[in-house]
């Protein structure tokens, strides 16, 4: 049964006999007609087969997708019903560069509607048809194109819903294509002068997203760990920022400066702006998914100054490794605080799925007494008001901490600032720190 209240409460002038030739009845509504909302495609919808990002069509603008010349691609728009039941869709599209031929499907599964597309120069939303929601998660419409006869299908800007199922739909309202951020932090004795932080990272086999930062060691001055930055290139990264306020590191003075004091082999070093500024470094390496790879982190005073230094251990070459050192000025000397992990993606790939797991933490005081961290707690950078998403989460699993993002698979189930805690390993790193290597 499809249902002609979906046209009626978004103002399309259709009279009821017009309705029933397309195949509507009139007569039969649900009684829950007064909730409709429009999903735009820039917020929600990415395009398939994933291919070079110069083919410019899948560049899915804040106007929605355009440039769309291939019948071998297609678009999924992805939305969260709270409730299950009957659903209806409308597509807000143009097509002028001819008529068209398109299907529409929930989910790449059942049901498929046929759309017959005019040509035309103005935006309408054109009804689709109802379908069936079985389970409160994400889902997405599916939209192909089948034939052309222009040079491309159309523009399309949104998709609108409505009926029973559509009530308190979510949807991402903000600008935001990635997936949210998420963060561990960790809890540590505040009265004891930490002079080392330790934590391991494991990417799970399958999880090969890109854009992907799994930060392992985060502290109040700068951060470090691991990036997935495109199909042939992964990095250890370590990055200290300068207390001087600005995005631009041209604008640092030099007594804010971060100064290099030595790097490793093959490792770059340079300056970063846009979050902060400050000074970057670093290793191209390509690490492996199901490897364990072990970070360090080392602060030492030096009057008003304090020295970072960052190393790694990789299975691979089985040894300690540098990647950096910066003196940081105005530190007052202090040494490590506010210490934390995260997941991001720092591209446009929201679909994608991004999962870390965070291993066996510890901090070292500066008299060389080991402290495990077995507690935690996560924050996000999603919300209603921000970043409307729900893809996202943490815990502890094979006694280590995790987090996901993105992908619209997996819904959050934690609070904001939910704590986690693993058991404790009680066997500590063994590291001579005064062998740690300068290159």
């Amino acid at each position: 049964m499809k249902y002609f209240f979906l046209f009626f409460f978004l103002g399309i002038n259709f009279s009821p006999k017009a309705a029933e030739a397309f195949g509507y009845n009139v007569t039969k509504a649900p009684a829950d007609t007064a909730v409709s909302s429009e999903v735009t495609l820039y917020s929600n919808a990415y395009a398939y087969p994933k291919i070079d990002a110069e083919n410019n069509w899948r560049q899915i603008s804040n106007k929605g997708l355009s440039h769309w010349d291939n019948a071998n691609t297609f678009t999924r728009t992805f939305f969260y019903p709270q409730i299950t039941g009957q659903i209806m869709v409308g597509v807000k599209l143009r097509s002028p560069d001819g008529d068209c031929k398109l299907t529409i499907q929930l989910d790449n599964d059942g049901k498929k509607y046929n759309l017959a597309i005019n040509k035309s120069s103005d935006f309408t939303i054109v009804p689709v048809g109802f379908f069936e929601i079985k389970d409160v998660k994400y889902h997405f419409i599916e939209i192909r194109g089948v034939s052309k006869t222009g040079a491309n299908f159309p523009d399309i800007e949104s998709l609108v819903f409505s009926g029973p199922a559509a009530k308190d739909l979510k949807y991402n309202l903000s600008n935001y294509r990635g997936a949210v951020s998420t963060h561990i932090w960790y809890q540590y004795p505040k009265d004891e002068p930490i002079a080392w932080f330790y934590n391991e990272v494991t990417i799970p086999p399958g999880v090969n997203a890109t854009n992907a930062y799994y930060m392992t060691n985060g502290f109040s001055d700068g951060y470090m760990g691991i990036q997935l930055n495109s199909a042939t290139e992964r990095r250890f990264i370590f990055s200290v920022w300068s207390n001087y306020n600005t995005n631009n590191p041209k604008e640092i003075p030099s007594d804010y400066a971060i100064t290099l004091v030595k790097k490793g082999t093959d490792v770059f070093s340079g300056e970063f702006g846009n979050e902060g500024s400050g000074g970057h470094s670093h290793l191209v390496f390509d690490w492996k998914q199901g490897n364990t790879y072990k970070m360090l982190l080392g602060a030492k005073p030096a009057g008003d100054h304090t020295i970072y230094t960052a190393y790694y251990f990789a299975p691979e070459i089985n040894k300690w490794k540098l990647i950096a050192q910066w003196d940081k000025t105005k530190t007052g000397g202090k040494l490590l605080s506010g210490l934390y992990s995260f997941v991001e993606n720092f591209g446009a790939n929201g679909d994608d799925f991004f999962k870390a797991d965070y291993g066996n933490q510890w901090v070292c005081t500066s008299s060389g007494k080991w402290i495990e961290l077995t507690r935690c707690k996560l924050t996000s950078t999603a919300g209603p008001a921000k970043h409307q998403r729900y893809d996202y989460g943490a815990g502890v699993e094979n006694n280590k901490f995790y987090m996901f993002t993105g992908g619209f698979k997996e819904l959050n189930d934690n609070t904001f600032n939910a704590t986690y805690e693993r058991m404790a390993n009680k066997i500590a790193p063994v590291i001579d720190f005064s062998e740690l290597p300068n290159q």
